[in-house]
């Protein structure tokens, strides 16, 4: 095999500075310039430099207390109205029957629960649980009731 003959290479490796003379990025500053905060190491990201006005950072609200970095509010387990018609016909309708029935899981009972009006509802239902217009249409049109507490 002959050099001309070599298969041709894809991927150049990364040129490493500051490794020496002879390595092509080497010697004195190394290609970085000369002297200044980006030559001597990371800049944070928000820094913006010395500005009149104020930063990014200086124009968001404060916010205080312990659980400032959390999301403000979990959304709510949502469930349709079509998803009521395996339940027996004049159920009430609560977190517990949800479960009992395996509707949501007893971790998901925990969190929010909200019925929303998407599908057909086939049975008599009292509902114990917040809900959609849309929802209290299709279960009021079927003869159910609504105990909002």
């Amino acid at each position: 095999m002959r050099i001309n003959q070599l298969p041709a290479i894809v991927q150049r490796s990364k040129k490493r500075i500051g490794r020496g003379i002879g390595s092509g990025k080497g010697g004195h500053t190394s290609s970085r310039g000369q002297k200044g905060q980006k030559v001597r190491g990371r800049i944070h990201p928000l820094f913006e430099g010395t500005k009149v006005k104020k930063s990014i950072i200086q124009r968001l609200p404060l916010q205080r207390g312990k659980g400032k970095m959390k999301s403000r509010g979990k959304k709510a387990l949502v469930i349709n109205v079509k998803v009521l018609n395996s339940l027996p016909d004049g159920a009430i309708v609560d977190r517990e029957l949800l479960v009992k029935s395996g509707i949501i899981a007893k971790e998901a009972s925990l969190s929010r629960v909200k019925i929303l009006g998407d599908g057909e509802l086939t049975r008599k239902l009292t509902i114990k649980l917040p809900i959609t217009r849309g929802a209290i249409e299709k279960v009021k049109k079927m003869g159910g009731t609504i105990e909002v507490a």
